[in-house]
């Protein structure tokens, strides 16, 4: 399939902020922003420190592990002929409610500052099931420069199944939602199951990982592996999508074909991304919790956090990897000759329970600016959203109490679309977008 825009890598600049028409939802809550410079912020993370020395970068090293084509086409050959997003678009069977139409307690995960212009919450079949949570999110404006991708808009987000709770065939599962945004109105999604080919590709069976990051760019989409092990990244190719052919609560092959726990299609990894230390957590390589795409360096670049939780004492690591610009490797990080990636910046913060990051480099500035995300510190309480770089932090004030706890309860990913000029992330009951130039006049 001809992909629109999949080859014209322009550089259009961060200065378009066209928004999309659509119906949206404001909050009015009244708000300031202040530099931590300027008072002493309880929760105030600070600048950000980079880390350049070998002993600090080491462990982020990843070697590439991609899936064998021949295991790839045998899945093909059994299954049918892979599918496009196109294909998933059309048989979109769910239908987000726009913002006004949801309920007090979805909007009340919205955040309260900056506030959310578009908003919307899904669809009542999938709000019934709350052993399910969404998590990551990223759209057709990562993917491609034109925020299209083919004859469409789409926002992609990942879902993780509970590892404790509900049938247990679903337990630790990843889907994500494909979402098609071409009438903002009236957006309707598609469910697809994250899959990973076993026995050379003549089987497969569900990924067991929970997607806090994803990132969509060219056809190649990379989740973070949200399971403690050494794994730090699985990689699909939204040109792979494949169709089941029997409705069975099993997952993989079957007697009478391929099903997938009742979902139509499913997208089998074509690769991962392994920690070249071993497993990740505390004794080893950083857990990669939240992605995005930076494309205010050369090359863009994958952004990412460590996964840490909010109470903890250890210090969070943010870093960045390049991607390829080769033409045979669309869509997958620079390597060397022996398949490792290694991280081009590293930084440590004093944030902690990041669930966001988002890395732009301001036109007329000579440093990149990173906005985090955190999860609140209380169950009762909401997160955080923060501006860092290298000289200091800032953030939002709202409330009377002038608490800069003011982002999301259920904080999510965050992921810059470019040609609209908006931030989307999503709390557990609403997806939603702020634009980004409101962030940067606001903080400035």
């Amino acid at each position: 399939m001809k992909h629109r825009g999949r080859h014209r890598r322009r550089r259009r600049g961060m200065a378009l902020r066209a928004a999309l028409t659509g119906t949206g939802l404001a909050l009015t809550a009244a708000a300031t922003l202040i530099s931590a410079s300027q008072a002493t912020v309880t929760g105030d993370p600070g600048a950000l420190k980079p880390l350049t020395t070998r002993a600090d970068t080491a462990s982020l090293r990843l070697q590439e592990n991609l899936v064998p084509a021949r295991t790839l086409d045998r899945l093909a050959g059994s299954m049918g002929r892979p599918v496009g997003v196109d294909t998933v678009l059309r048989g979109a069977d769910r239908t987000m409610r726009v913002g006004s139409a949801c309920d007090s307690g979805e909007r009340g995960t919205l955040p309260l500052t900056p506030a959310a212009t578009r908003s919307y919450c899904w669809d009542r079949a999938d709000v019934a099931d709350t052993d399910w949570r969404p998590a990551s999110v990223t759209t057709s404006g990562d993917a491609d420069e034109d925020g299209v991708w083919g004859t469409h808009r789409v926002v992609l987000t990942g879902w993780s199944h509970s590892t404790t709770r509900g049938p247990g065939a679903e337990r630790g599962l990843a889907r994500v939602a494909f979402v098609d945004f071409d009438d903002p109105a009236r957006p309707v999604y598609r469910w697809v199951l994250l899959v990973v080919p076993e026995n050379g590709g003549r089987d497969y069976r569900g990924l067991d990982s929970r997607i806090s990051g994803m990132v969509w760019y060219d056809n190649k989409l990379l989740v973070s592996a949200g399971r403690t092990g050494a794994e730090a990244l699985y990689v699909y190719d939204l040109d792979r999508i494949q169709r089941t052919t029997v409705d069975e609560p099993a997952i993989g092959r079957v007697p009478h074909g391929w099903s997938a726990a009742g979902y139509r299609y499913v997208m089998p990894a074509v690769g991962s991304y392994r920690f070249h230390e071993g497993r990740c957590g505390v004794a080893g390589p950083p857990c990669p919790g939240p992605l995005s795409l930076d494309r205010g360096t050369s090359p863009d670049s994958l952004v990412a956090g460590e996964r840490t939780p909010a109470g903890g004492e250890r210090r969070t690591r943010l870093w960045r990897y390049a991607f390829s610009n080769a033409p045979a490797r669309n869509g997958l990080l620079a390597t060397d000759s022996t398949g490792r990636a290694d991280a081009v910046e590293v930084f440590r913060t004093r944030a902690r329970g990041i669930q966001g990051v988002l890395s732009y480099h301001r036109p007329g500035t000579d440093l990149s600016s990173w906005y985090i995300g955190t999860q609140p510190k209380t169950t009762d309480g909401r997160g955080g959203l923060w501006r860092q770089d290298t000289r200091g932090a800032a953030a939002a004030q709202c409330g009377s109490d002038s608490s800069h706890h003011c982002w999301t309860d259920s904080a999510g990913s965050l992921s810059y679309w470019q040609e609209t000029g908006e931030v989307w992330s999503l709390s557990d009951r609403m997806l939603f977008a702020v634009p980004l130039a409101r962030l940067e006049e606001s903080l400035d």
